[in-house]
């Protein structure tokens, strides 16, 4: 079994992590970091401690109302991605140990296609 690098668990919910293929499994999140623990297999988890984290990134779709998923951007390791039963507890947990600054929304899919038709017709220098 995994040791914990939280001391205090703030919230314990199932969630879904994209890593390639799914992965099912609960979100532990504590004074320490950010962890998932794969159902299946005790072998598969990720543990991302505050201050490894560069951004929360959330996908809000109809004004707030639905938050898909949202990701985990590392300084070190890269991005991870995840959806749970209630996204919206899990980033209000998540904001009382990153700097509300460091969460963002991400792009909407009409301005993904702002930028890239903008990128097209831009004059090269």
């Amino acid at each position: 079994m995994v040791q914990s690098i939280n001391t205090k668990v703030d919230l314990v919910i199932d969630a879904t992590a994209f890593t390639g293929l799914t992965d099912y499994g609960k979100i532990m999140i504590g004074d320490k970091g950010f962890e998932f623990y794969n159902a299946r297999d005790p072998r598969k988890f990720i543990q991302i401690p505050w201050e490894e984290v560069n951004l929360v990134i959330a996908s809000v779709m109809f004004k707030g109302r639905w938050i898909p998923r949202y990701a985990i951007e590392t300084k070190q390791t890269g991005t991870y991605t995840f959806s749970s039963k209630n996204p919206k507890k899990v980033l209000r947990a998540i904001k009382e140990y990153v700097n509300p600054d460091h969460m963002v929304h991400s792009l909407s899919f009409f301005e993904v296609v702002k930028l890239g038709v903008n990128s097209l017709f831009k004059k090269k220098s």
